[in-house]
Parts: C-alpha cells; sequence; structure tokens
C-alpha cells in the first residue's frame, strides 16, 4: 500500500469518511486552499466538497477563512490527531455502556433459556408411513443389547427388514436379548413366515399369540416405538410415536414380558 494510501486508510480507522480523510491530507500539504483546489487535489467531487469540509470544520480538523473568496486549512497533525482520537474514546465509552445495558438485560432471559425444557420435547409424533419405517430402522439400529417387538399387521417396515436383521444379528452375537411377540394371523402370509424363520436364523427369539394390544418395539429399556391406531378413523390410520424415555420404557419392558410368559413359543 502507497505511504498516502496508508494515511487514509488510517484517518479513516480513527473514524473519518474516506473523503474526509483524503481532504484532510491534501488540506495538510498547504497553508490554505479554496474548495475548488482542495476539490482537485483531493480527487473528490466539487458537489461534494463543501460538505466534507464543513465536517472537517465542525470536527475540529480544518479552519475556515473568511475574504473575497473563502479558503480553508488543516489543524496541525497533533491537535487533530488528538480530537480524533478523543472522539474514538467517547464512542468506545459510549459502546460500553450500551453493552453494560444490553448485557444486564439478557442475561437473565439467558439463564431462564437455560433452565426452560418443554415437557414433551422427548416425544416425537409421526404420521407418515415412510417417517414411520425410519424411525422403525433407527431404533433397531441404535439397540445395543436388547430389542423387544410386538408384530402385527400391518406393517410399516419392507418385509425383509434389513436393519432388524443385522441387529438381531449383532445384538445375539454380543450376547444381548432379541425377542418378538407375532400374532398367529400374521403368519398367513408366506412373505412373512418367512421373514420370521429369518430373523430366528439371525438369532431373535420369537412366540405367537391370538392378538397383540398395539405394535411396540423397546429397544435398551430407554427407547420406545409405538403405535397408536385411531379409533375414529378406524385401522387405516395411525400414529405413532417414538419416545426417549427410560421409565415408560421400563414399564412397557414389563408389559412386554407379560405377554410373552403367556405366548407360545411356536405357532
Amino acid at each position: 500500500m502507497e505511504p498516502e494510501q496508508e494515511t487514509v486508510a488510517g484517518l479513516v480507522a480513527l473514524g473519518l469518511s474516506r473523503y474526509e480523510a483524503r481532504v484532510y491530507q491534501a488540506l495538510v500539504r498547504r497553508e490554505t486552499f479554496t474548495a475548488a483546489q482542495v476539490s482537485r487535489e483531493a480527487g473528490v467531487p466539487r458537489q461534494r466538497i463543501y460538505d466534507v469540509l464543513d465536517a472537517l470544520t465542525r470536527s475540529g480538523l480544518a479552519t475556515a477563512h473568511g475574504g473575497r473568496v473563502a479558503t480553508w486549512s488543516a489543524v496541525a497533525p497533533e491537535l487533530a490527531l488528538t480530537r480524533l482520537m478523543a472522539r474514538r474514546r467517547e464512542t468506545l465509552e459510549e459502546l460500553e455502556r450500551v453493552s453494560a445495558g444490553l448485557a444486564a438485560a439478557l442475561l437473565p432471559l439467558w439463564t431462564d433459556g437455560r433452565t426452560h425444557t418443554d415437557p414433551l420435547d422427548y416425544i416425537e409424533v409421526l404420521r407418515d408411513p415412510g417417517a414411520i419405517a425410519d424411525r422403525f430402522a433407527d431404533i433397531q439400529t441404535q439397540a445395543a443389547g436388547e430389542l423387544l417387538t410386538f408384530c402385527r399387521p400391518p406393517f410399516v417396515a419392507p418385509t425383509r427388514n434389513t436393519a432388524g436383521i443385522k441387529a438381531a444379528r449383532r445384538i445375539s452375537r454380543a450376547g444381548g436379548t432379541v425377542r418378538a411377540v407375532y400374532t398367529r394371523d400374521a403368519l398367513d402370509d408366506p412373505e412373512l413366515k418367512e421373514s420370521v424363520l429369518r430373523f430366528g436364523q439371525a438369532g431373535e427369539e420369537a412366540r405367537f399369540t391370538a392378538e397383540l394390544p398395539l405394535k411396540l418395539v423397546v429397544a435398551d429399556a430407554s427407547l420406545v416405538l409405538c403405535d397408536m391406531p385411531d379409533p375414529v378413523a378406524g385401522t387405516g390410520s395411525t400414529t405413532a410415536l417414538y419416545i426417549e424415555h427410560p421409565a415408560l420404557a421400563s414399564c412397557l419392558r414389563l408389559a412386554f414380558q407379560t405377554v410373552w410368559d403367556r405366548a407360545a413359543p411356536n405357532a
């Protein structure tokens, strides 16, 4: 950067506009300038020069001289810079006062926000079959040591349920528990019956019962996915709940165990 450009940049950093910086830099080169002369010297448009000179004069950086033709001169640089620094300090002090006021106003709000929780932020409501299938795959993938399932039609996941097969194999090999209770009528579907066999080969324990109260997945006594059939709209409409709540999951785990104990080991 050229020395003159550095000077202008420094004056701008101290609070002058670029035109003001260029005009002040021009004024220091000579004892006095007319408006036309300093306009040419500083490269500032004639239509702006009087506004710029007036701003410098009001800031105490330039002095206007009367006469047949008005002229302007620069205030000594050491005095001009002292005045600019004083203005910057005043601005900074004002900003510090504003900042302190904002901190006092915002800090209590921020503190309250840290303690606020949505009472239902652990529940996700799902109505789209695709979203329900995705969550079913997620909960199987996340299961680490135990995966318990009530299986009854209609099914939203693909019959092959690759995520479930992988989860059953992974958990059972690690010494965990994979159990599923199926309704007997679900096995009337040959494709589903084949799926049950594949899950058994992957390590799932299966039992069968005439009825199940709902579709349910409980993973690691902490995650739950269950359907809530709409009693008004009928079986064609359902809402699924994905819940991260260990206490509820533990209760549903006990409910699963009750049904499991009463179910038969074969269809």
